[in-house]
């Protein structure tokens, strides 16, 4: 049986492909169970810097597999650990101390965009598409698309997007603020990994203290988020890495983070 996503490390990248091209990459227990295997090999490996996660085949993820959603509702039970488990999954790429690079092919909808939500950065192919298509079908997002989506775009435009179900297209998408940059499609994973590698020869203690203060002190108010980065900040300038950059400051070189 094919892995529902493959897992490889390539100069210090952890690389996550989501491989089920045949049903479009739809979010099944046993694909989520793989981005979870995946991260995790990612956190306990030392070697690794960065997180890309791509897709296999035409198109990125086309929401959860519905025959499966379907199967689960006869049961609210196994209705609730299905969605709680793409709840707690996807919150782990959000908290994970190694940035989360994501590669956008194709049609980006539903559950799908869910997940891209919680990448860091993200690029997108210029001919790509998303949306929160959700209510064409008579669906509620359930994997957080109601929560990251108004915090990422605006209360006004999340709204528009669930109600309507349309898709965007990369450039709006780009505009909106959903995603970071958008490149053709043909050089899309190329640019994804030469970026990604840039990332992996920053300061790995920093990048980390990085995304814990920009996700955690998003939740807290402004005092109490500036002094959650005091907090933060003041042993992570103590560190080695840290005399590290600065003599390679003083030297005119490249720094070498440990």
């Amino acid at each position: 049986m094919t892995d529902a996503v493959t897992y490889s490390v390539e100069n210090q990248l952890a690389l996550l492909t989501l491989n089920r091209p045949d049903k479009f990459n739809c979010l099944s227990t046993a694909l989520i169970a793989g981005i979870e295997r995946g991260l995790d090999k990612a956190e306990q490996d030392s070697s690794v810097r960065v997180v890309v996660i791509s897709a296999a085949g035409k198109h990125f993820c086309t929401g959860a597999d519905l025959e499966e959603v379907s199967g689960h509702r006869q049961d609210e039970v196994e209705l609730n650990n299905f969605i709680g488990y793409g709840h707690d999954v996807m919150q782990k790429l959000e908290a994970s101390r190694l940035p989360v690079v994501l590669a956008l092919n194709g049609l980006c909808l539903a559950g799908g965009m869910e997940l891209m939500m919680c990448a860091d950065v993200v690029f997108a192919a210029d001919d790509a598409k998303m949306g929160c298509q959700h209510a064409q079908y008579g669906l509620v997002p359930g994997w957080g698309g109601t929560q990251r989506l108004p915090r990422l775009v605006g209360l006004r435009r999340a709204m528009d997007l669930m109600y309507s179900a349309r898709w965007l297209t990369a450039p709006e998408a780009l505009d909106w603020g959903l995603v970071n940059y958008v490149v053709e499609s043909g050089s899309l994973q190329g640019t994804v990994l030469e970026y990604a590698q840039t990332l992996s020869k920053r300061n790995p203690e920093g990048l980390a203290a990085m995304k814990q203060l920009a996700r955690q002190g998003a939740t807290l108010t402004v005092s109490d988020s500036l002094k959650f980065e005091q907090d933060i900040a003041v042993p992570a300038l103590l560190s080695e890495n840290v005399s590290e950059g600065l003599k390679a400051f003083e030297e005119r070189r490249e720094p070498v983070f440990k």
